[in-house]
């Protein structure tokens, strides 16, 4: 899968029109089972890597409404880890109303599933002596979005509710080092696992502080 913008709306296009079906019908009583997706995940990430793990996160996201039911309503920002392994991580990422990430990047490819709210990606490129904006797209229930190994996105639940999706990544998440950037300088910064659950636990007690958890 290539990095360009242009692939990424297409891939999110394709999967939302499996979602599309999903919100006009009746609430499926297909049960998700995460265990079952996991070995699914596995399955198809050792026979075609990026693009059999896409099929699969678009057919559970196709039916949002069943993977709600099986994770739960968000309650706080959280990673909900399925998944840990060299070549394979699958979390289930839940935003807080408003939330925003820092642009950043994963040396590694991945997938974005949602399966309630809604998340805004503003994707970013290195240029000569800064960072730059050059496009952007909104995910909504049932749509999937995939990233190159050298995507830098930044993230925004825009929404006054917790926004949750499937994320998948062609490698150890938790363990690779790789960079955000400053929010306002651009400055990039060093990060990983350790770095993003910190961010996580602000959030929560950012909202703790305003009485909203």
């Amino acid at each position: 899968m290539t990095a360009s913008i242009n692939d990424r709306r297409a891939v999110s296009r394709r999967a939302a029109s499996l979602g599309a079906a999903a919100r006009a019908g009746p609430r499926s009583s297909a049960r998700f089972d995460p265990d079952r997706f996991v070995a699914e995940c596995r399955e198809a990430n050792e026979a075609d890597g990026q693009a059999a793990v896409e099929e699969a996160l678009a057919r559970a996201v196709s039916d949002h409404p069943a993977v709600l039911a099986a994770l739960g309503e968000p309650r706080e920002a959280g990673l909900n880890v399925l998944l840990r392994s060299p070549t394979l991580t699958i979390f289930a990422a839940t935003w807080t109303p408003q939330m925003n990430l820092l642009p950043h990047d994963h040396h590694m490819w991945a997938l974005i599933g949602i399966y309630t709210g809604r998340e805004d990606n503003i994707f970013w490129r290195r240029t000569p002596g800064r960072l730059e904006a050059f496009g952007a797209d909104a995910l909504f229930a049932g749509d999937v979005a995939g990233l190159a190994a050298d995507a830098i996105h930044s993230v925004t639940n825009p929404l006054q509710r917790f926004t949750g999706g499937l994320h998948i990544y062609g490698g150890d998440f938790f363990a690779t080092p790789r960079s955000q950037w400053n929010a306002e300088t651009l400055a990039e910064e060093p990060s990983d696992g350790d770095v993003v659950r910190a961010m996580f636990a602000r959030e929560n007690e950012r909202l703790r502080r305003r009485g909203e958890l």
